[in-house]
């Protein structure tokens, strides 16, 4: 199954755009669902019907569905969420708060991406088209598995054997609860959901993000950083599209000026994202609501093109060889040396762009190996390591 995220600032046109190339899928013979994960659905009026919270037909071949969050969440984080709220309470954190803490940041997020798993496994699509939320929330949705691994692996440490040994003799001598048995059945269903959703979103194989800009300077910002990012944590972007272009009869009037400062934005589009590829469409003098409408905008991008189709491929990350010593090579496009910061832990090493943190597994042959040397290069960051460990 083909499955393409579309992300974007808030008002950009990601929606239609998304719509858009699910219309044209299923207009080209494939079983297309094209899947609303932002809490604030617009699909439904995108395509101008109602849109339920299961695979709702629209037109020959295509499907949309609006995720319900809350339920997703209720479904794979309920019982997790109870004992931690129980845990946080025990340890004299308001009940409100605790609540609160009790659920990851992006959680309810992450819950609605686990329809995408759940959708592969059911083979019933062949492309699937993912309306993700605004740029930030995108981002940390994306980044999600890694972070949960993290929090249910320490907040859950001891085996479910030890465990069920253990808290007859211990609970009565300690004052907060020891997670039930069932609690550890849970957090190993959810891991493997997470690490099966992670599998499939991180093969460039299956998976690429699309990003949708308009030429403005705080929309083609947010885009490199949302592209930068994206880098970091190993998802492959294969198009950039940008949406509502003033087209070239707007040459004097009210929007003269507007057409003038998009052509200065238009010019750096390319060198900004060069070599992914960049598709424009231009600011129609009507809504594009309805299947109708919007194959008229997949027209405009995508002209006779599959949209299924895989832009560009790039590895973001690699190991090779380099003068007797091992390079690891990760892509961080728009960045400066003074915003990257590389540290070592047990076996990976963590590299922190901004706000984002992203711990990398070592390969096995870079265990017990210390980066050495450290350098920015068009776009790359390159860590070279010491020799073989003592």
């Amino acid at each position: 199954m083909r499955v393409i995220l579309y992300t974007g600032k808030g008002g950009v046109g990601k929606t239609s755009v998304a719509a858009a190339t699910a219309v044209r899928c299923a207009e080209l013979g494939q079983r297309t669902l094209v899947i609303s994960t932002d809490a604030a659905h617009s699909l439904g009026d995108a395509l101008d019907r109602e849109v339920g919270e299961s695979p709702t037909e629209i037109s020959p071949n295509l499907w949309a569905q609006e995720v319900n969050a809350l339920r997703e969440l209720e479904s794979h984080w309920d019982r997790i969420h109870v004992y931690l709220s129980t845990l946080f309470s025990s340890q004299g954190v308001n009940d409100i708060v605790a609540e609160e803490m009790a659920s990851p940041p992006g959680m309810e997020e992450v819950a609605s991406l686990m329809q995408i798993r759940r959708h592969k496994e059911e083979g019933r699509f062949d492309t699937l088209i993912v309306d993700c939320a605004p740029t930030g929330e995108t981002l940390q949705l994306l980044a999600f598995p890694d972070v949960a691994r993290w929090y249910l692996q320490r907040l859950f440490p001891a085996s479910r054997a030890v465990m069920r040994v253990a808290r007859p003799v211990v609970q009565p001598f300690v004052s907060i609860p020891l997670p039930p048995d069932d609690i550890f059945g849970h957090v190993r269903k959810l891991l493997l959901d997470l690490e099966s959703m992670k599998s499939i979103l991180g093969d460039p194989r299956t998976c690429t993000v699309r990003l949708v800009l308009n030429l403005e300077k705080m929309v083609l910002k947010e885009a490199q950083r949302a592209f930068t990012y994206l880098s970091l944590y190993d998802y492959l972007t294969d198009l950039v599209v940008v949406n509502r272009v003033l087209p070239a009869e707007v040459q004097d009037g009210y929007f003269a000026a507007w057409r003038q400062i998009q052509q200065r934005y238009d010019a750096s589009v390319e060198t900004l994202f060069d070599p992914i590829p960049i598709r424009r469409s231009k600011l129609f003098d009507h809504e594009m609501l309805g299947v109708e409408r919007l194959s008229e905008l997949a027209d405009a991008v995508f002209g006779e093109d599959d949209p299924s189709t895989t832009f560009y491929r790039a590895v973001a990350q690699r190991v090779r060889k380099v003068n007797g010593q091992y390079e690891l090579t990760l892509q961080l496009p728009f960045v400066s040396r003074d915003e990257v910061d590389v540290t070592h832990g047990d076996g990976e090493i963590y590299v922190t762009v901004g706000p984002y943190k992203r711990e990398i597994s070592l390969p096995r042959i870079l265990t017990g190996r210390r980066v050495t040397r450290a350098r920015l290069d068009e776009g790359a960051l390159h860590l070279t390591f010491a020799g073989p460990a003592r």
